[in-house]
């Protein structure tokens, strides 16, 4: 481009020589400038590209990503290793579902934690089902009741509902919402509570999971229909009926 102005300025002289502020340039050197040249813009190009790198690095760890990661960090709850799962039994010995529980840990340090309880069941009559933590771990499917030898019938070996003194039935330690039977027998049902962990189940002569033939109303009676309150079988039980289904937690 040079040498093309140079000759451009000199046209008005009209002389035969070569102008004086004409670069002496061959062809072979025309090329080798037209060379260097496109190599410095490639060069800039390369530049360019590898400025877009960075920028898409920068956008990685942006305001917005960071909090995604932030967000992840600081999940409010996780699973510990403190899993049990126990099989639920019919009196006649079989299998008719599990119960799974997990003990998560809360964001609010070594006190912030509930238990999360879920459990399957099959082969029962439609309908909701009682569904209790019992005091003791024992599931025979003849036996007597702890309180009244001369009781007897299926799983009342495992005593009554896990209960603090002076505690009645719908505030029992122990009492768990109720289980939707379906049509085709089976049900499930996941539950969180704080009001007692793992270790309370497993204490020295353990617990049991209790599911029951019928509907628990947790002592919830109208003086209109009971102007006395609830008796006593309604305190003790919420008058959810025999025992269908049984699971054995160990001490």
């Amino acid at each position: 481009m040079r040498r093309t102005l140079a000759v451009a300025a000199c046209l008005p002289l009209l002389v035969l020589t070569a102008c004086a502020g004409a670069p002496d340039v061959s062809p072979a050197e025309a090329d080798e400038i037209a060379a260097s040249e496109g190599s410095a813009e490639d060069s800039a190009a390369e530049d360019g590209t590898s400025g877009d790198t960075e920028g898409s690095a920068d956008d990685e760890t942006s305001p917005e990503g960071a909090g995604e990661g932030a967000g992840s960090a600081g999940s409010t709850e996780e699973q510990t290793d403190a899993d049990l799962e126990v099989m639920l039994m019919s009196p006649g010995g079989t299998q008719v579902g599990t119960v799974e529980m997990t003990e998560m840990q809360g964001s609010g340090g070594s006190e912030d934690r509930h238990l999360e309880i879920h459990v399957t069941v099959e082969n029962q009559e439609p309908g909701f089902k009682g569904f209790h933590v019992h005091e003791t771990g024992l599931c025979e499917p003849d036996s007597a009741s702890p309180t009244d030898p001369t009781t007897t019938g299926a799983f009342l070996s495992a005593g009554g509902h896990l209960a603090a003194e002076g505690e009645d039935h719908g505030a029992h330690t122990g009492d768990l919402p109720s289980l939707l039977v379906g049509e085709d027998g089976t049900g499930s049902l996941t539950v969180m509570t704080d009001a007692f962990t793992l270790a309370d189940l497993q204490d020295a002569d353990g617990s049991a999971v209790m599911v029951h033939e019928g509907p628990d109303n947790f002592a919830n009676i109208p003086e209109r229909y009971a102007p006395d309150g609830p008796d006593d079988e309604t305190l003790r039980t919420g008058d959810s009926g025999g025992r269908a289904a049984c699971a054995v937690v160990e001490g």
